[in-house]
């Protein structure tokens, strides 16, 4: 089903077919020219830039705690993680929320990570859940132990599962580490 809400700039599309109709029917019959037959284009333009500005969809909202949690493990900072961890997440290693948050405490001690890209991520939305395929390179600090002892930078692949909260909020479920550096790879493999 197409969505306006997704695609808003479908509608500056149809500014374009309403300024060509607007001009054709100007000159076509030219004693019912008026100004203001030039805000209809400049109308709905604006109501598809407005709708895409007012309205932010599932997709939107759970690109946002993608580039939270991409953010806050670049900065080192499990608060931020935390918030948008769902009460009652659960994975192959780590059996509830407080277990996942006292391994990042433990992992995330500065300094650890210098920069944190994403490379990739494909969304797979069916509410009330979503899964995503996230590709990380995450560059090491200098004087960060993984940077000393292993390498510079490494990539990873991870799945992170979604629920839609009852305030219409998503908030991060399962996470999974897939691969490193492109091999398989589990929570165990980074202890």
């Amino acid at each position: 089903m197409f969505d306006f809400f997704e695609q808003p700039y479908t509608l500056i599309g149809a500014a374009v077919l309403v300024l060509f109709g607007v001009l054709t029917f100007r000159s076509v019959i030219p004693e019912k020219r008026h100004w203001w037959q030039f805000l209809l284009p400049v109308f709905v333009a604006t109501a598809g830039i407005g709708l895409d500005m007012l309205v932010q969809t599932d997709l939107e909202k759970i690109n946002s705690v993608i580039r939270t949690v991409i953010k806050a493990v670049q900065e080192e900072d499990c608060d931020s993680i935390e918030v948008i961890i769902a009460e009652d997440y659960r994975d192959s290693f780590h059996n509830t929320k407080w277990d996942l948050m006292s391994h990042c405490r433990r992992k995330l001690t500065p300094p650890l990570v210098e920069k944190n890209k994403k490379t990739a991520c494909l969304v797979e939305l069916s509410p009330p859940e979503a899964t995503a395929t996230l590709f990380m390179l995450t560059t090491f600090d200098k004087n960060s132990y993984v940077y000393e002892n292993y390498k510079s930078f490494i990539f990873f692949k991870i799945e992170l599962s979604f629920q839609k909260q009852p305030d219409k909020t998503w908030l991060i479920s399962r996470g999974e580490l897939l691969e490193i550096d492109k091999q398989p790879a589990r929570w165990n493999d980074i202890r």
